[in-house]
């Protein structure tokens, strides 16, 4: 059997890395082909008519895609492990083919959503096929989906560390002490595949073992000042959620998706047509921001931020196939230099591009759940002790200070609140009145994004 689980593991690692190159190039592809070359030099030269009609073309043929097969849509890969193991589903060759296809399209025409919940999945699902192909026991269809998931984020992220803490901080915490050796071996495998053939998330300022005090210092004020872009982010989400979803989809039930799709469409145009940088995954923005010696103007900053996260709660709902890690870490990034750029007008002696690094790896971590990801992501992106510190110290304190006021759950559900029934007399009152956040709730699956509530007073 261990001979066979290391056989399986190898496999899938090295079927992972290959896959996800696929991917991965599939996605410039669609993006250069769609824009007529690099997107972000071409945009500002095609007429706003076209930055409007290619992503909304896009997510009508996603969600043609998705009509064939539901599975394809980006679901949590602790839900599609369920799933399985429940027999309650049964992942098809020709759904990682419509997976690679709708997502490439989803990232490629603009759409705000990240790489890396694709590349789980698709790890996922190749783990899925070799666990049946070697006829391993039923019991062991969880940890395999654990090595697929940590092979592809390895892969996407080139970083085995990162895709080995992902897998067992999602769903195989409880195969740690048994199972631990298949996600480094297939987490490992998949990264050496990519290694030469993409680039991973770099930090060129990395000053090693040693700590700068005043960074730590700085680091104290960071944390007060992220979890306000958290609340904030959380805040505009939800009313953003509530007055889209539930009063247009409550009234034209029928027409969901196809409204979905032209708001999603009508969105992305408009932050391509406002800022393209703005627009797609976000990778671009993580890097640029962490090891450019630069300075933006904090206005410019704060404006993107806010678009991008308008843009990444449409595009999931609009059924845009993509993970939202890499967004996540976007905002993150963007929230982090833009905190240094105001230190800076103080004369504070710190660098941007530090803040950058730290954000990115905290923002992700708080609204993912994720903290030790977090903290080896920024380990591993950085080799920094002044980011990993900082990262540890703020992702701990940041989800602390939101989960007092927000419950943000490991659900990959979007929910969408529905009235209670109310005594006649309370009726004219309770209309004029926004429903309250401890009222019941009617759950929809529709993409890979964290649920978040207030809490209840």
């Amino acid at each position: 059997m261990i001979g066979k689980l290391i056989i399986a593991s190898i496999l899938t690692g090295i079927i992972s890395g290959f896959f996800i190159l696929l991917y991965e190039f599939l996605v410039i592809f669609i993006t250069h082909l769609l824009f007529f070359g690099d997107p972000f030099k071409t945009i500002p030269t095609l007429p706003t008519w076209y930055l409007y009609l290619v992503p909304t073309v896009a997510i009508f043929v996603v969600n043609y895609l998705a009509s064939f097969d539901k599975n394809i849509k980006e679901y949590g890969v602790s839900e599609i492990a369920e799933s399985i193991a429940q027999n309650k589903m049964t992942l098809k060759i020709k759904t990682l083919f419509l997976k690679v296809l709708a997502s490439a399209l989803s990232l490629g025409s603009g759409f705000l959503v990240g790489t890396e919940g694709p590349s789980a999945g698709i790890g996922a699902m190749i783990a899925y096929h070799i666990h049946r192909i070697f006829k391993l026991p039923a019991m062991l269809i969880k940890m395999m989906i654990s090595v697929g998931a940590s092979a592809g984020i390895a892969a996407i992220f080139v970083s085995p560390l990162t895709g080995i803490s992902f897998a067992v901080e999602n769903i195989a915490y409880q195969f740690v002490k048994q199972y631990i050796s298949y996600l480094i071996l297939a987490s490992a495998l998949a990264f050496a595949v990519t290694i030469n053939y993409m680039v991973p998330l770099g930090f060129q300022h990395s000053l090693g073992r040693a700590l700068n005090h005043e960074y730590f210092i700085a680091n104290i004020i960071f944390i007060p000042f992220i979890t306000l872009f958290v609340f904030f982010y959380l805040f505009l989400k939800q009313r953003v959620l509530y007055l889209v979803d539930h009063k247009v989809f409550k009234k034209f039930h029928r027409f969901r998706n196809y409204i979905f799709a032209l708001l999603g469409g009508s969105v992305v145009g408009t932050i391509l047509l406002i800022e393209p940088h703005a627009a797609f995954s976000g990778k671009v923005i993580v890097m640029n921001l962490m090891n450019e010696d630069i300075h933006i103007s904090v206005f410019f900053i704060f404006g993107i931020i806010l678009l991008r996260i308008i843009g990444t709660t449409v595009a999931i709902y609009a059924n845009a196939v993509g993970g939202i890690f890499l967004p996540l870490m976007s905002i993150g990034a963007l929230i982090g230099y833009g905190f240094a750029e105001m230190l800076t007008r103080f004369d504070f002696p710190v660098e941007p591009y530090y803040f950058a690094a730290i954000g990115a790896a905290v923002f992700m971590g708080v609204m993912m759940k994720l903290p030790l990801t977090a903290v080896v992501l920024a380990m591993e992106t950085t080799f920094d002790y002044n980011v990993v510190i900082g990262t540890a110290i703020s992702v701990i304190l940041v989800e602390y200070f939101t989960g007092i006021y927000f419950d943000i759950r490991k659900k990959y559900v979007t929910k969408r609140y529905k009235k209670r029934k109310k005594p006649k007399e309370k009726l004219e009152e309770e209309k004029k009145e926004e429903v309250s956040t401890d009222e019941s709730v009617e759950e929809s699956t529709v993409g890979d994004e964290q649920a978040c509530d207030n809490k209840p007073a």
